[in-house]
């Protein structure tokens, strides 16, 4: 398969002189994506919203020095992990190891030479590329392609965080395949390995929202997250799910429910608070499951 181009990457200049930012940014410009920042303040902000591959980050500012701004960069989730390379004047080596002990990466010195403002950000913007995809492959559940447990965890902090900031609902559903032991047991495990794959894009692709999230949870069982569904919506869609992996139509000879897999879920929306931990509404996700499998299985159960 043919490889699409990479994307041009994005890099944030943070100098409180126009000419630095003007000079900056027409080296950089023709190979990436640049965004610029007049003040410490303004580059925080910045870097929090757009999530730059890079900063370029003048160490001498009036309001916040870049010393005192990489610690806030750092201390903070959402822009620890974007590198940061410093911009100086100063050909001092306290200064440069104060910069790389806070986690600066590199140092450019003024006054700029193109060709080394040109390599020294190719190669921090080709470390964060690799890095991310490093962290993407981390983030995959091998088997079936979809993501796994680790990343579920992050989202559902992410989601749950986000619903009590918006006082919003957050639907947590549990699925589960029916009877796939004796799956593996008659058909094989390579077998029972294809229609993991199978179903997990089959979930996927019933996912219509863009922040509607599937990973695989463990062994034959998937969660999905649906941030700002209620109720009825999130039961709607779920019953949809369990109609979608029936279409599949694989054939389960040795399923007391019925000759083809087939699915079972429980869920539950709830408006998360500060006296409930998300544990909690996983818990009785898992409970709705449970009674589903205890009903007949192929169905689903909601907590409402």
């Amino acid at each position: 398969m043919d490889q699409q181009p990479h994307r041009k990457q994005l890099v944030l200049i943070i100098d409180d002189q126009k000419t630095n930012l003007k000079i900056l940014g027409d080296i950089l410009r023709q190979d990436t994506d640049i965004m610029l920042a007049q003040s410490a303040e303004q580059g925080f902000r910045k870097a929090e919203a757009y999530q730059p591959d890079l900063i370029l980050l003048d160490v001498l500012m009036p309001d916040i020095s870049g010393f005192e701004l990489i610690k806030k960069l750092k201390h903070n989730s959402q822009t620890s992990s974007i590198p940061v390379i410093f911009i100086t004047a100063l050909n001092d080596s306290s200064h440069e190891e104060q910069g790389l002990r806070l986690g600066a990466c590199d140092y450019i010195y003024k006054p700029f030479h193109a060709a080394i403002v040109h390599a020294r950000v190719r190669l921090h913007l080709q470390l964060a590329r690799q890095r991310k995809m490093l962290e993407q492959l981390a983030h995959i559940d091998p088997l079936t392609g979809i993501a796994n447990r680790r990343k579920y965890d992050q989202v559902l902090d992410q989601y749950w965080r986000s619903a009590l900031r918006q006082h919003s609902t957050l639907s947590i559903v549990m699925l589960d395949i029916d009877h796939f032991k004796e799956y593996n047991d008659h058909y094989g495990h390579a077998a029972g390995d294809k229609v993991l794959h199978q179903i997990a894009h089959r979930l996927k692709d019933s996912l219509k929202r863009p922040n509607d999230f599937i990973a695989r949870y463990g062994g034959e069982e998937f969660v999905l997250l649906l941030p700002e569904s209620d109720d009825q919506g999130s039961r709607q869609l779920i019953e949809q799910c369990l109609q979608a992996v029936e279409d599949l139509q694989l054939p389960h000879d040795y399923s007391p429910v019925s000759n083809i897999v087939t699915l079972s879920a429980g869920g539950i929306s709830c408006q998360p608070s500060l006296y409930q931990e998300p544990l909690d509404a996983i818990k009785q996700a898992d409970a709705m499951l449970y009674q589903a499998k205890q009903c007949g299985k192929n169905r689903v159960r909601w907590l409402g």
